[in-house]
């Protein structure tokens, strides 16, 4: 069993637009852009990132908005809704703002004794919000939402599965131990990882997913460093997982593998960190492209990718 991965590092998902999805974060979440950049495979396509103030392991949420993406078809085999944790008591605040910013499907409910708040993004993808006690971590506070309310970065991510078995025998292999069961689905929790240390999986009998905008495209799993991303590699392959070698991001450094339910993983350093081309002040502000595409600079910024007003 691994004892290298601390919970989540990121969730990166896809858009139709770039400025509706950076309103939505932005103005209507609260959380801070810490980079815009391009998909490192298709430049002419924007790779937006939010989070916390520096953009901390746990907290940041990534978008490839591919404009007029046609939307996904929900399903089995991915993640279906991607949780961010709240302090307790803000969910009537939560409740109001998103009803005046017009968020669709707004709803109460309480799993696994935790009050939540699902609500729809702007493409359909599936969000909570879940109210959580004691979380250490300070948060962006923009658009008028106050420290006493805004997220604290991510609680969990929900997978969808059609057989929860192999999967579950992964988390487990990956060092996540399982906390408890509610109808059909199973909590898992990396024990003394951070704070983004919550998977669930939901087995149901549907269709597999149709990916588009709205769906997650992978989740990414933490670990400190290049050494131990190594170690996780090893492990992963000795098992028989087909994992890619490593690639650089340039803020963090990446492995993927395909789980037995669909869902892709990644396993991403903390290290060097969004501040390696920006200073923490100014995070997000500037366009900045992998060394690769720089020599594209004019054209994708005056042919394709597309003004975003703050």
């Amino acid at each position: 069993m691994l004892n290298q991965i601390n919970g989540l590092h990121h969730v990166t998902s896809l858009a139709s637009g770039a400025q509706t999805n950076n309103d939505f974060f932005t103005k209507t979440l609260g959380l801070r852009r810490i980079k815009k950049t391009v998909n490192f495979d298709a430049p002419e396509v924007y790779h937006l990132y939010y989070g916390d103030e520096e953009g901390t392991p746990g907290t940041v949420i990534t978008y490839f908005p591919f404009p007029n993406a046609r939307r996904g078809r929900p399903g089995t085999g991915e993640v279906g809704i991607t949780g961010f944790a709240v302090p307790k008591g803000s969910l009537g605040y939560w409740k109001d703002r998103l009803a005046t910013f017009d968020v669709k499907n707004i709803k109460e409910e309480t799993t696994f004794g935790q009050a939540r708040l699902r609500f729809d993004g702007p493409d359909g993808d599936g969000f909570v919000l879940v109210e959580t006690e004691d979380d250490p971590r300070a948060p962006w506070t923009a658009y008028g939402v106050s420290e006493d309310v805004a997220i604290r970065g991510f609680h969990s991510a929900d997978m969808r599965l059609k057989d929860a078995g192999a999967s579950a025998e992964l988390l487990r292999f990956m060092g996540y131990e399982e906390l408890e069961r509610q109808d059909n689905v199973t909590r898992f929790h990396v024990p003394d990882g951070n704070e983004a240390n919550v998977i669930d999986i939901t087995q149901v009998d549907a269709p597999f997913a149709d990916q588009g905008a709205g769906s997650v495209h992978h989740i990414a799993f933490s670990v400190d460093n290049r050494d131990t991303q190594l170690e996780v590699r090893k492990a992963l392959m000795d098992t028989g997982y087909q994992v890619t070698p490593v690639i650089d991001r340039d803020y963090f450094y990446a492995i993927y593998f395909r789980t037995p339910g669909g869902v892709l993983f990644e396993v991403a350093t903390n290290e060097p960190g969004f501040d390696r081309d920006e200073d923490t002040a100014h995070l997000g502000e500037a366009l900045k492209l992998p060394t690769q595409h720089e020599h594209l600079r004019s054209v994708l910024e005056n042919s394709y990718l597309e003004p975003i007003v703050d």
